[in-house]
């Protein structure tokens, strides 16, 4: 062997040791959603009756967000927003089942893959159909987790029943499903393109960690660092829960008792994910971040059975119960414990997330709604320096709602029924008190600042940000 070659060996080596120091040295991250849980759904929020002891450790040990929003008072919008950094109405994901996230969008998987980083999704999708045979229904369009960045996905087009998730549970008779019939003809969930109909029976939230598990110990035994969304079905309707949670909730109604008995088991699986990371020594280098897609559902706030704590509205209404979200952040070692009320949001993952991982990647110039919330996280900043947008439209159904908020006041605009709202969050959280009348003129300039945003978001939406 000639010198030359035995340098050129030695070079390679060298940067295979480099390359391993920067994998193990990259944090791995994990995004956890909760499906139409409320604010006030958890301990670690004040609830006294729902048992989440994995989420309050996870909080006494991590930062909670108490001003976070979702993008959307609806999931399938704010799921997008999750990936992209951007708001919905770029996109054009503005409620669900009304298309599928675009292949020019820029995800969190992609960045994060083009790192070298394995990329997996698990459970509940709502971005486009997943099973190839659906490419083309009415409703959506064939865009599953695969197409965009992830390499390993186990995922469903939409709500499952959070109990025996394959089966239409007992006095379901909604959306043409029938009480012990196959549920979505029982091939809801599709993994890397195939449909799977084994260890699909029992908790919904156990079913999806029993494969995000599998995924995180092989990129660890390997050595690579990992990005991964488990976003669970629970509490979304059909909610249910196995006899063993229904029991711990027993002196309550049997609707209380599926939907707090489902909420706690997927607390257990969050444990679960907790406990396996320090097994295999790795809960120092993860960054795992909690939060929900919108707030609970109204007919199961209006009996009490949910919670959007002190907040007024729920999911499809864009008061703060319909958005602002039980949200947690833990980074063992990086991220001290405490609370804060710098408000921040979905729209914020992606460049916060780039941000703390030290990643950089080109996005084309492409405008973002998100914000890197470094400062909040690390720094205990308490402003963000620009305002959030929230929104979602059904026209064919009249709805068009939006919302525009500063630190303090809170426009919102009903557009189609031609109705206006201003509250001040600071003094009025619950949303009680209408100011738009008392100060036309703050009301007049969100309006304009809120216009000014929406024109954007329609030249995005008419594809301005994609190459072609």
């Amino acid at each position: 062997m000639n010198i030359r070659i035995k340098l050129s060996l030695f070079a390679l080596i060298i940067l295979t040791i480099d390359l391993n120091v920067e994998a193990q040295n990259s944090p791995n991250i994990i995004l956890i959603m909760a499906d139409d849980l409320g604010y006030g759904d958890v301990g670690f929020n004040g609830n006294e009756i729902i048992k989440t002891p994995a989420l309050d450790q996870m909080a006494d040990q991590g930062l909670v967000f108490d001003r976070f929003y979702a993008a959307a008072p609806i999931c399938s919008p704010t799921r997008g927003s999750c990936l992209t950094g951007r708001h919905p109405f770029r996109y054009g994901v503005l409620a669900a089942h009304t298309g599928g996230l675009r292949d020019g969008e820029i995800t969190l998987a992609e960045v994060f893959k083009n790192q070298g980083y394995q990329t997996g999704f698990f459970g509940k999708w709502h971005l486009g159909w997943v099973k190839p045979d659906e490419q083309w229904d009415e409703r959506g369009i064939y865009s599953p987790p695969r197409y965009h960045g992830f390499d390993h996905t186990f995922a469903t087009k939409s709500a499952v029943p959070t109990w025996n998730p394959t089966i239409t549970p007992e006095g379901w008779n909604a959306w043409g499903e029938k009480e012990g019939e196959p549920w979505k003809d029982g091939t809801a969930y599709v993994a890397n393109g195939k449909v799977v109909t084994e260890n699909l029976q029992g908790d919904d939230s156990r079913v999806i960690m029993d494969r995000a598990i599998p995924f995180i110990e092989k990129a660890a035994n390997d050595d690579k660092p990992f990005f991964t969304c488990i976003w669970f079905h629970t509490p979304h309707e059909p909610v249910v829960a196995g006899p063993e949670y229904r029991a711990i909730y027993e002196e309550y109604s049997e609707e209380k008792q599926h939907y707090y008995g489902a909420i706690t088991a997927m607390d257990k699986q969050i444990g679960r994910l907790r406990d396996k990371l320090q097994q295999l020594g790795i809960a120092e280098n993860t960054i795992l971040w909690f939060t929900s897609d919108n707030g609970p559902s109204g007919h199961m706030v209006k009996p009490g059975i949910a919670s959007a704590g002190k907040y007024r509205g729920s999911k499809h209404t864009v008061y703060e119960g319909g958005l602002r979200m039980p949200t947690v952040l833990e980074w063992p070692g990086k991220v001290a414990p405490g609370r804060t009320s710098y408000m921040s949001g979905t729209i914020d993952f992606l460049p916060t997330l780039m941000a703390l991982a030290k990643v950089e990647y080109e996005l084309d110039d492409r405008p973002l709604d998100g914000i890197n919330i470094e400062a909040a996280i690390y720094q205990n900043e308490k402003e963000r320096p620009a305002p959030m947008a929230f929104g979602w439209m059904r026209l064919w159904a009249d709805i068009k709602a939006l919302a525009w908020t500063d630190n303090q006041y809170k426009l919102i605009v009903h557009e189609l029924k031609d109705q206006v709202e201003l509250f001040d969050l600071v003094q009025d959280p619950s949303e009680s008190k209408n100011l738009a009348r008392e100060m036309p003129e703050l009301v007049n300039k969100m309006k304009e600042s809120l216009n000014d945003w929406e024109k954007s978001c329609q030249l995005s939406r008419d594809g301005r940000d994609y190459r072609y």
